[in-house]
């Protein structure tokens, strides 16, 4: 007698990078799956929640390199659960957080499989923490944006020239290939010695941290060869970081501090 398939699919948020920062929730759903679709920014080690006779397929996508398009991925994910039954997809960071999870619900919905979603720790929030960076602190910043630095149209958002206006803390993701236009919107807001944060491969070994003000960040970048994936985090409260004292008692020394 053939096995009755139950689709099912949850989606679940790798968190920032270090493996030790999935959920309880995630490495539970995870060891229920036959099968795993993971993208580029969730680490591989997570895989290892997973039954070892389950599916694992990279979906993912980096800059000028994608292994499958959107459409495709969301034809894979239900393929997958129909087929096989229970589906995680995983994604890095928070699922709903410049995630397109919420695209892939309604199209897996559409086929009337029932869908979850596990939140994860979104990078914009735990990256800056894990390096003492405070996006709010009273006195210093009463709010933040997170903003992505490259639309779908490949352009930076206009939420940017708004953001630059404003006192609050400002943390974008994707942003490295339009860091100049960034630098540029505030320095014309008369902000040039804003400080800067820059944190590549964050929670992560290989994590590398560029400090700086709006007006050297760039020189910054270019000379310690920093580069995506990264969080770029302006405000005030990257000089309010005791792990980062070292670094904000010389912003104009254009170093950089790599963990080893």
């Amino acid at each position: 007698m053939n096995k009755i398939i139950k689709p099912r699919v949850t989606l679940v948020g790798a968190g920032p990078g270090d493996p030790d920062l999935l959920t309880i929730k995630g490495a539970k759903a995870l060891a229920d799956a036959n099968v795993v679709l993971y993208d580029a920014l969730a680490n591989e080690e997570i895989l290892a929640y997973a039954p070892k006779k389950s599916i694992k397929l990279f979906v993912g996508k980096r800059k000028g390199c994608h292994e499958y398009s959107q459409d495709q991925i969301n034809q894979l994910i239900v393929d997958n659960a129909l087929t096989y039954g229970n589906v995680v997809r995983l994604k890095g960071g928070d699922p709903f957080i410049f995630g397109r999870g919420s695209e892939e619900i309604e199209y897996i919905e559409s086929f009337g499989i029932p869908t979850a979603v596990i939140p994860g720790i979104s990078s914009s929030i735990a990256v800056p923490a894990n390096q003492g960076i405070s996006l709010t602190k009273r006195g210093v910043s009463e709010s933040f944006w997170v903003i992505t630095g490259t639309t779908s149209s490949r352009e930076l958002s206009k939420d940017v020239a708004l953001a630059a206006q404003s006192s609050a803390t400002v943390v974008i993701l994707m942003g490295m290939s339009k860091l100049e236009q960034i630098v540029a919107l505030f320095q014309n807001e008369s902000k040039g010695e804003i400080p800067v944060a820059i944190i590549q491969n964050g929670t992560m070994p290989t994590e590398k941290i560029g400090v700086g003000t709006i007006n050297t960040i760039t020189k910054v970048v270019a000379d310690n060869s920093l580069s995506s994936p990264a969080i770029i985090v302006i405000g005030e409260v990257v000089r309010e970081s005791n792990k980062l004292k070292n670094f904000n008692e010389k912003f104009a020394s254009n170093k950089v501090w790599a963990r080893e």
